[in-house]
């Protein structure tokens, strides 16, 4: 359907949805706002009003019904993911889900089937997007071997994106969340561009501050992982959202001949070795970009395939933080 107009249906136009996808979806043109529901009607009419959608729903599953929608974008809490996901392939509906892909690697895997299931319908996954400035890179310097071989991969995420602020939250209950602790899936995802997915972990958990407005939480503020890489190097991570004012996130990666150190923040790479320490600048063919929009209506339209992330990857980071989750409950080791 390459030229063709698409016709796209939200489910869940929440801050990513407004933000980030549907002024995305119109810098790509040929793009319609065919309908949308939301958490309520009212909510759902604004949205209409601000955004021009065609139609508003009640329910979910008016516009996985509806016919005048070729694609969903599913922008809602991780609860909902895998109902509507699977729902709008087997309506025959492209699918952009936003990450965290669902509740747990259960889920991912029965979306996985479904999207096996349409292989004529793109089943693309919303990438994390903090590292696209340096992945390219990252992975040239550690391919060519700049430090050497691997030993050890250690990374602090501080959080400070607002997410456990005071007050009432999705990420801090489970019900709606699901096994993703912090930003743990979404980090894990942009380790693994650089190193390869783990095959085993050993975690601990703890939650600090046990309240928010809407009374206890159940989701940990605290984890800490020790994993094994490909190659027999290892992964420190830990995340806490108590240590967002510490500064830069950065990432260490420590090899038999040097240390390349990924500065988040700054957006700068060093790499230091015995002799010098010098700052990389990624090539510019090395800088991505957030291409979410055009690479899903490209991939409609048979113009591209799915790159960041096909849901086979997405379901490799839910596996990791489920095998997180257990790890911590069950104080051992649990393989990949």
């Amino acid at each position: 359907m390459a030229g063709d107009i698409v016709r796209i249906g939200v489910v869940g136009a929440g801050q990513i949805v407004r933000d980030r996808h549907i002024p995305g979806f119109r810098a790509v043109g040929g793009v319609q706002l065919q309908s949308v529901a939301n958490r309520s009607v009212e909510s759902g009419e604004r949205a209409a009003a601000e955004f021009g959608f065609a139609q508003v729903h009640p329910h979910w599953r008016g516009v996985v019904a509806d016919p005048n929608v070729d694609a969903v974008v599913i922008g809602t809490w991780p609860y909902l993911h895998a109902p509507v996901a699977i729902a709008a392939l087997e309506a025959g509906k492209h699918v952009l889900i936003q990450a965290r892909l669902a509740m747990d690697a259960d889920e991912a895997k029965a979306i996985h089937a479904a999207a096996l299931a349409r292989p004529d319908l793109v089943s693309m996954v919303v990438p994390a997007p903090f590292t696209f400035w340096a992945d390219a890179c990252v992975r040239r310097l550690l391919t060519t071997g700049a430090i050497g071989d691997l030993r050890l991969v250690r990374c602090f995420w501080g959080g400070g994106d607002g997410a456990y602020d005071p007050g009432p939250h999705w990420r801090r209950d489970r019900r709606y969340s699901g096994n993703n602790t912090l930003q743990l899936g979404i980090v894990y995802e942009q380790l693994a561009r650089w190193v390869g997915h783990a095959r085993w972990v050993q975690a601990v958990e703890s939650i600090i501050d046990p309240h928010s407005e809407d009374g206890p939480v159940d989701v940990p503020d605290l984890v800490s992982v020790h994993a094994e890489l490909p190659g027999r190097a290892r992964l420190n991570l830990e995340l806490t959202p108590h240590a967002r004012f510490a500064g830069s996130t950065e990432v260490y990666l420590f090899g038999s001949a040097g240390t390349l150190v990924v500065d988040f923040t700054a957006q700068e790479i060093s790499l230091r070795t015995e002799t010098h320490e010098e700052r990389v600048v990624p090539r510019p063919d090395e800088r991505g970009e957030w291409q979410v929009e055009a690479e899903f209506i490209g991939a409609i339209r048979g113009q591209n395939d799915v790159r960041l992330n096909d849901v086979a990857t997405a379901v490799r980071y839910m596996e990791f933080t489920d095998a997180v989750r257990r790890s911590a409950a069950e104080g051992r080791r649990i393989g990949l």
